[in-house]
């Protein structure tokens, strides 16, 4: 039996939950004892399937807008204003295009991983670093967008108002990314409590 999950000894398939693996709020193990009334009837498999599916959702969103993204900040140097920019803007283009670039590979890293323990019955284990780099790839993608930003108001508008207006969108971008759902996933969790 594995107390840190709540699992008893008839919930889910033998060696359930043996993987130290916390389940989600609201998620559980077996029958849904123990998971506050809410739970689901499904093995340890069973949520990890859920779970793979449901990040795919969530990343094949992240992926269209990070490779559009990326696509156009890679032509940007093709162009001839590209070279009459200041030294400063050309660093801030440079380390755009690699943040661009480290979040695609963060953002993609999911399927590539799956694909490689596909079929060793590791699931749950790849769901679990499946959505920390997915998560990475989110804090890449929210810098890219704040360099792209920060570069393209640089070149438009040479206002020194800029870092304020990209501060405001940044925190735009935290309040929705970040902040309100936890602050949910808090009240959520103080209600149910």
């Amino acid at each position: 039996m594995d107390v840190r999950n709540g699992a008893g000894p008839h919930d889910g398939p033998k060696g359930a939950g043996q993987d130290g693996h916390v389940p989600e709020p609201g998620g559980g193990t077996g029958t849904g004892a123990g998971t506050r009334g809410r739970g689901r009837a499904e093995t340890e498999e069973e949520r990890a399937d859920r779970r793979w599916q449901e990040l795919l959702q969530e990343i094949r969103v992240a992926q269209t807008g990070v490779q559009i993204l990326l696509g156009f900040l890679l032509t940007v140097v093709f162009t001839p204003p590209f070279h009459d920019l200041a030294r400063t803007d050309k660093t801030i283009y440079l380390v755009t295009v690699v943040l661009g670039s480290l979040a695609t590979g963060a953002l993609i890293g999911p399927v590539s991983f799956h694909r490689i323990v596909s079929g060793r019955r590791v699931k749950p284990q790849a769901v679990v670093w499946a959505s920390r780099l997915t998560f990475t790839g989110m804090l890449l993608l929210l810098a890219t967008l704040t360099a792209a930003l920060c570069l393209i108001l640089r070149v438009a508008t040479h206002d020194p108002y800029v870092p304020w207006l990209v501060s405001a969108v940044l925190a735009w971008y935290l309040v929705c990314w970040f902040v309100l759902p936890l602050w949910v996933r808090t009240r959520g969790t103080a209600d149910e409590g």
